[in-house]
């Protein structure tokens, strides 16, 4: 078992299992990848939450409602409403209420967004294949069938 992890950060004796080994690896290597995508993002004013919702957004092509952003969301967001209000200001979406439904508030993207995350795509695109160009295409293959093995038990239905 290779323990290059245990090295780095001064591990004295082996780790007492492989569960104990990959779950601080995956912790270790969650938190440089986030690293790395937050400082690309705060160069445009942008947190990673902000832009997941935008990302949500322009893939839907669609007003959405709050509740169906937060559900889509990476990680978990308690303070989608005021996620929402953050980017308002930044006059990033716009709030529309449902004629139907009052109380249904819908989140419609602002072409100021679009502009931005075009601006984006390309920059982030090289930070993706940099991050991950340690690992062939197999590799990547293998690793998401495992994440998503892992993650599945997690997630609510």
């Amino acid at each position: 078992m290779s323990d290059d992890l245990g090295r780095r950060i001064g591990k004295r004796r082996p780790f007492e299992s492989r569960e104990d080994a990959a779950l601080l690896n995956l912790v270790r290597t969650a938190d440089r990848v986030q690293t790395q995508v937050t400082r690309a993002l705060r160069e445009y004013g942008l947190t990673p939450a902000q832009y997941n919702v935008l990302r949500i957004l322009r893939g839907l092509g669609e007003p959405t409602p709050i509740l169906g952003i937060a559900e889509r969301m990476l990680t978990e967001t308690p303070g989608i409403t005021g996620l929402i209000d953050r980017l308002e200001k930044l006059e990033l979406v716009q709030r529309r209420r449902c004629d139907e439904d009052r109380r249904v508030v819908f989140v419609v993207i602002a072409a100021k967004a679009e502009a931005l995350l075009k601006k984006l795509d390309g920059p982030l695109a090289e930070l993706r294949t940099r991050l991950l160009s340690g690992a062939t295409q197999d590799e990547l293959a293998t690793l998401i069938r495992i994440l998503d093995k892992i993650r599945e038990p997690l997630e609510g239905p």
